[in-house]
């Protein structure tokens, strides 16, 4: 068993969030290397199709049928089995992408930077090291047909190393497979070195913004891909996900061997270094899916549907799109991905950048992974993946280095909304004073408050 051990690590994430809205500040104009912010974005022309507009060639690999056979033994899945062939109906992509959530589905060390900032400019850093147990040995395919409603799928256990007044307090997650009968998702035990006490937790509604967030309990623990219906809206090919401001041009990330380096962001891909796909200018090719919920499964669920953009291998989802009971974006998920996990060929991929974006509020979330493999015994599933161990305030991974951002500007960028994509199918309204915030961060290339 690993002995106790001091951290210091920042990162980037909580903040208070305030019930009100502050008009963007005028941005001056700027001139010179800021203005390369939106080269990258413009002069490529159309990216994206209909399905109406695809080639026979680009049909080929899909099925758009919306109805297909069943499992016989999980009516809700098809009766292919994961992670099925060519063509791909538009369900099967979606239970493909349901394989990256947040946090792995494998056994390994999650240390999460995160960083929380205000439509003020109030910036809140901390870090956490999160242990992750995958109780699944075959994976993610044995999660979908080997593990009944009501079994634990995973246990995480949230240890909270800065800010220094965070030092110490603990969160263990116990995550369940679901369905219609069994619909507890999450039982959380809680700890804290003020009270020296474990305390268990009510489970969350599935809308429930996470503490000084911008993301909801679904958008951490991914939602089950059965209780939507899916349908294919078309293709495109994404250059820039999570962009950096001018103000801060490099970041700090873990290797495979817990080392810390530093890249530039413009080497920072959008499926890590190895990805085979990359088109010619460093895109990736992505299907559009639609989700939108089941009745039967998510009656009065908070959001209309949600829009997908999966890479066409592994289809890791690059961007993620909410939109409210009357249709409207409210939320996008821009993501970097990399495949921290190489023996797992295509299954391997995993979050690197996280950048969560509540429109409604204007608040942005953000997260740099850093992961390292794990292989547990049998003594360390029992020991360290239990209330009790919280208690011993033992960190299983030490950060070795220092890493904050000096002011809000240094934050990512708001997500391109890209509002000529799929305008049927997305309807973009926002305030004035959002509109003004964005005009102004294009513009200095950097958030402005």
């Amino acid at each position: 068993m690993m002995g106790k051990t001091f951290v210091g690590l920042a990162c980037l994430f909580s903040v208070l969030l305030l019930p009100f809205r502050v008009p963007a500040q005028e941005a001056p104009t700027v001139q010179g290397p800021e203005s390369k912010v939106q080269s990258l974005e413009t002069g490529r022309g159309k990216t994206w199709k209909t399905v109406a507009e695809l080639s026979s060639e680009e049909k080929a690999g899909l099925d758009l049928r919306t109805e297909t056979p069943r499992d016989t033994q999980f009516s809700y899945l098809p009766a292919e089995k994961f992670p099925f062939t060519v063509p791909y109906t538009a369900e099967e992509m979606g239970l493909r992408s349901a394989e990256f959530p947040h946090s792995p589905y494998w056994n390994c060390t999650l240390i999460d930077i995160a960083g929380t900032v205000t439509n003020t400019g109030f910036l809140d850093q901390r870090v956490t090291i999160i242990p992750i147990f995958y109780l699944p040995p075959g994976g993610f395919a044995e999660q979908l047909y080997g593990t009944k409603p009501g079994q634990e799928i995973y246990r995480w256990l949230s240890q909270s190393v800065s800010p220094p007044e965070r030092y110490g307090n603990q969160t263990l997650y116990v995550g369940y497979r679901n369905d219609q009968t069994f619909t507890t998702k999450l039982d959380l035990f809680a700890y804290s070195p003020a009270l020296r006490r474990v305390r268990r937790q009510p489970q969350p509604r599935r809308e429930d913004r996470l503490p000084n967030n911008a993301a909801t309990f679904d958008d951490l623990l991914s939602r089950d891909a059965w209780e939507f219906s899916w349908r294919l809206l078309g293709t495109d090919i994404l250059h820039k996900t999570v962009r950096f401001p001018v103000t801060k041009q490099s970041t700090t990330i873990t290797d495979a061997k817990g080392n810390y380096v530093d890249i530039a962001a413009n080497d920072v891909k959008l499926m890590g270094p190895d990805y085979p796909l990359y088109t010619t200018d460093g895109g990736v090719k992505c299907y559009v899916i639609e989700a939108t919920p089941r009745p039967d499964w998510l009656k009065d669920y908070y959001l209309s549907k949600i829009i997908y953009w999966v890479d066409q291998q592994s289809f890791f989802p690059l961007r993620i799109e909410e939109y409210d009971r009357e249709g409207k974006l409210v939320f996008i998920n821009a993501r970097t991905g990399v495949r921290a996990n190489p023996a797992l060929g295509d299954h391997g991929y995993t979050v690197l950048f996280d950048l969560w974006w509540d429109m409604t509020i204007d608040l942005l979330s953000a997260s740099i992974h850093g992961i390292l493999l794990r292989s547990w015994s049998e003594e360390d599933k029992r020991i360290f993946f239990s209330p009790g161990f919280m208690r011993r305030e033992w960190f299983l991974e030490p950060p070795k280095t220092l890493m904050v951002l000096n002011s809000p500007d240094e934050f990512y960028l708001r997500p391109m909304l890209d509002r000529e994509k799929f305008p049927e199918e997305r309807k973009i309204v926002l305030t004035p004073e959002l509109e003004g915030r964005i005009q102004a961060q294009e513009q200095a290339g950097r958030l402005v408050f």
